[in-house]
This record gives structure tokens, sequence and C-alpha cells, in this order.
């Protein structure tokens, strides 16, 4: 008896979810009919990428491509209907925004969304997923002394562009390369060529000097011979300062070491032999003068001062007498 209750309350919950996917489905048909002259808006994307669709969905509505529901929200509930979605299809129940992620280009096409509260309110996007923009090359043709041929190429159909500065010089869309003339005057203006599809663009700055080999000289800028120049007169003034102050220097030192031995000689005190006469010489006779020195020695800036001294033999006291 309760397998038999239970049975039947199985049967009764999907038939009830059936009648309410069926409903939904047809309230679905009707809104789908009823926003078919919506205006589309545009959008892109890059395969791998993302879309988010701006539309909000709280209580109940519905995501449609091509005119089927691929997804819904009843009373809060997220439910995807096309398995095909499982893994890709998001719903933020807080913003209450679909995301479909990893993108292919086979999920290009028109979408719907649909959300009903107090009134229904339906927006529909034109959306195209497109392969990443190529890295574009570019490569020298020709130069001569005025001016210089590039070309820029890539690998798939894209949009190209020259551009100098902010101008743009050459485009194409139907081909996979474009050329362009630089002028030697124009050496100094930034040239760059993107490749470009409505969801990515990838961009190639130019150095024109470099790529076609254009002498500096002339623009008015330094070549490296000039400043090899400039840095050896430097190097050369510094060295020529450094020598003339070593020199000078040199002079003061020299200069200072003789006035020291200068001051070293007028110190020094000539000595001389002294004579002591005996009881026999009168005083004031001339006293021999000294020997000379045995070594040779320039004294001729000394004084030999003289002396007189007198040796006075000791007084003996006399005798007592007897």
């Amino acid at each position: 008896m309760l397998e038999t209750n239970r049975t039947k309350d199985v049967e009764l919950h999907l038939t009830l979810k059936m009648q309410k996917r069926i409903i939904l489905f047809v309230v679905v048909k009707l809104m789908i009919v009823s926003s078919a002259e919506d205006e589309k808006k545009n959008l892109t994307a890059v395969v791998g990428g993302s879309i988010t669709f701006p539309n909000v969905v709280k209580e109940l509505g519905f995501l449609i491509k091509e005119r089927q529901n691929i997804a819904l929200v009843t009373k809060g509930e997220f439910d995807i209907i096309r398995e095909i979605y499982q893994k890709k299809l998001e719903w933020d129940r807080n913003s209450g925004l679909f995301t479909i992620t990893d993108l292919q280009r086979n999920d290009s096409g028109v979408y719907t969304v649909q959300s009903k509260n107090r009134e229904v309110l339906t927006s529909s996007y034109n959306l195209r997923v497109y392969d990443s923009a190529p890295t574009p090359a570019v490569i020298r043709l020709n130069v001569s002394s005025d001016s210089c041929w590039l070309r820029c190429s890539v690998d798939k159909w894209v949009t190209l562009f020259w551009y100098r500065d902010q101008e743009i010089l050459n485009q194409s869309s139907s081909q996979l390369y474009i050329s362009i003339t630089v002028d030697k005057s124009s050496r100094d203006s930034e040239y760059k060529c993107v490749a470009a599809n409505p969801a990515d663009n990838k961009t190639l700055l130019i150095d024109v000097k470099k790529s076609c080999g254009f002498n500096e000289t002339e623009s008015g800028n330094k070549t490296p011979r000039s400043y090899w120049i400039v840095g050896g007169i430097a190097v050369g003034f510094v060295l020529l300062v450094g020598l003339c102050a070593c020199f000078i220097k040199q002079r003061y030192l020299q200069k200072d070491k003789k006035s020291s031995q200068t001051q070293e000689s007028d110190g020094e005190v000539q000595y001389t032999s002294i004579l002591i006469r005996s009881n026999g010489q009168k005083q004031g006779e001339n006293l021999p003068e000294p020997s000379e020195p045995s070594e040779p020695n320039d004294c001729s800036h000394l004084t030999t001062v003289y002396s007189t001294l007198e040796h006075q033999a000791p007084q003996t006291e006399p005798a007592d007498r007897i």
C-alpha cells in the first residue's frame, strides 16, 4: 500500500513538472512572438572568451537562442534545458545575469533575454564570435637614400591598417598584406601596423630608423662617432687637470722640504776644541786655530766663537812654621 502511494506521488510530481514546463514553453512562445520585431543589439566576442547579457532576471525569465529556449529561471531557481549548455552557461543569483563561457564560433547567433516581474521585458542580441586577431609582421622590401618601402602581412583574413601617428596611410580587408613608403623626412614619426577584426586587434610598432637603416646624422641627432669625440675631449681635459694638480703639488712639496732643511741647519751648533794655556802663557795671546776636521763638512754658514779661558793653579795653604 505504501509503495503504491509513493509511486502515485512520484507520478504526480513528474506530471506537475511536465505541465509547468509546457506552460512556460507556451508563455515563452508568446513572448517571442510579441518581441519578434524588437531591435537587436550587436555583441562581439573572441573564441575562448565569455559574454554576459546585461538584462537582469530575478524571479521568472528565460534565455533563448534562435527561438529555442535554452535556460529558464523560476522562483529563483536556475534550470538549463539544452544539454550542450550544461558546462558553459551560468546564471548569477545575486546579479540575475546570464553568462556564456568558453565561446566557440558556433555560439554566434541571436539571443533573447526575457524577464517577467510586473511586466515582460525583452531584449535581443546579435552575437558574433571571432577568432583572435593575428599578430602582424613587417619586412623591408626596398630602401634608397630618400625613402624606404615596408610591407605588413598576416596569415588570416582581417582588416590591415598602416598608421603614421594618428593618420591612416593605407588599409585593406581584401588581402593579407599592405605596403607603404616611408620618406626620410618623416622618420621621426610613429609608425604602426594594426591587424583587427570586430572583436580583437593586434598592433606592431615600427622603428623606421632601424628598419630602414636611415642615417641619423642628418636628422640633427648626434651619431655614435660624435659621442665618442665629445667623450674623448672630456676625458682628456680631466687628465690634463689632474696632471697640473700633481705638478703643482710636487713643486710645493719640494719647496717645503728645502725650507725645512734650512731651518734645521740654522739650529745646529758647531763645537770646537778649547786649548787651555798654561801659566807660562800670557793672557791675550792668540789661541791656536782648531784643527781641521778629518772629514770635509760644509759649515761656511756657521760662525765660530772663540773664548779665552784661564786656568789657575790651585793655591796651597802655607805650611805651619815650626
